[in-house]
Parts: C-alpha cells; sequence; structure tokens
C-alpha cells in the first residue's frame, strides 16, 4: 500500500490531486459546509427577517450538528436561542423541515413519538441545507413571529444562496 501511495504522490504533478484520492480507498469526498457560507447563510436568514420587520435569532449547524454560527438579533427572548439550535439540529438530523416533522407529528400516530425525543424540536424553523443534494447543515430561526415566519426567513436565505441542480 506504501509503495501505491508513493506512485500516486509522485504523478501528483502530471495527474492532479483527484488521481491521489482516488488511490487512497476510505476517503470520502464531500461538499460541507464552511464558516464562511455559514455566517453568509445567518447574515442572509436576518436580512430576510428584517425586510419584514421582525428581530429572530438564527443558528447554522455543519453536517456533524456542531453550531458553526450563530447571530440574535437585540430584544430577542433567551429561550429563542436554544430554540433555532434545536431546529437547526433537528432539520439536520432528521434531512426534514421542522414545520413538516411537527405537521407529521401531529397527524400521524408512528411519528408522535418524535415529540418525545429532547433532541429534537418539532416546531417550524429549521431547514436542512444540502448541496449537490447532499445534506450538509441546517438552519434554525426563532423568535421571528411565529413557524412559518420563521422558516420563511430561513428559505429565502437558503434560496439566496444555494444553487439546486
Amino acid at each position: 500500500m506504501a509503495h501505491k501511495l508513493t506512485i500516486a504522490l509522485a504523478l501528483l504533478g502530471s495527474l492532479g490531486a483527484t488521481a491521489v484520492q482516488a488511490e487512497v480507498s476510505g476517503i470520502a469526498e464531500r461538499p460541507d459546509l464552511t464558516l464562511t457560507l455559514a455566517n453568509q447563510l445567518a447574515d442572509a436568514t436576518l436580512s430576510a427577517c428584517h425586510a419584514q420587520q421582525r428581530t429572530a435569532v438564527v443558528a447554522v449547524v455543519d453536517r456533524g450538528g456542531n453550531l458553526m454560527a450563530l447571530q440574535r438579533d437585540d430584544n430577542v427572548g433567551p429561550h429563542n436561542t436554544l430554540a433555532a439550535q434545536r431546529k437547526a439540529f433537528t432539520a439536520l438530523s432528521t434531512k426534514t423541515a421542522t414545520g413538516l416533522l411537527a405537521e407529521r407529528a401531529r397527524n400521524n400516530p408512528d411519528a408522535a413519538n418524535l415529540n418525545t425525543l429532547d433532541e429534537l424540536l418539532l416546531l417550524g424553523g429549521g431547514l436542512p441545507v444540502a448541496i449537490d443534494g447532499q445534506v450538509v447543515g441546517a438552519l434554525g430561526v426563532a423568535g421571528a413571529g411565529g413557524a412559518s415566519t420563521d422558516e420563511g426567513c430561513a428559505q429565502s436565505a437558503i434560496d439566496k444562496l444555494i444553487k439546486t441542480n
């Protein structure tokens, strides 16, 4: 294996990094959420809320559920910070909009127990962020005046910044 890796590295100049990555098995190639994009998503989300004369908290998590960006407007209740983080985590871990999960929990007895998981928050305002069909993170918004407004601010930011195929 070391011999193959040495050969692959020697070819790096003529074949590029892709040849090395193809030679070394077990290395995942995937899009990831960067800090720059996380901050841009947070900025765009709050801008969308501000355009409606609303204030809010926005949380952005990466594909592992780690908090990457958090912004909180002045005069937003402190409970909304945790709510935004939990909405983002819920959207990420389920790969589903939290408003849709809430609806499913209300209308489907098989999904009703989702409300019993402390980690999940089944309130609208959390959306997964997908790049090239892969969920790379999520946004959670709270405090903008209701679940549909929270989700609308998040969707506006995603529509503005994420190119869909």
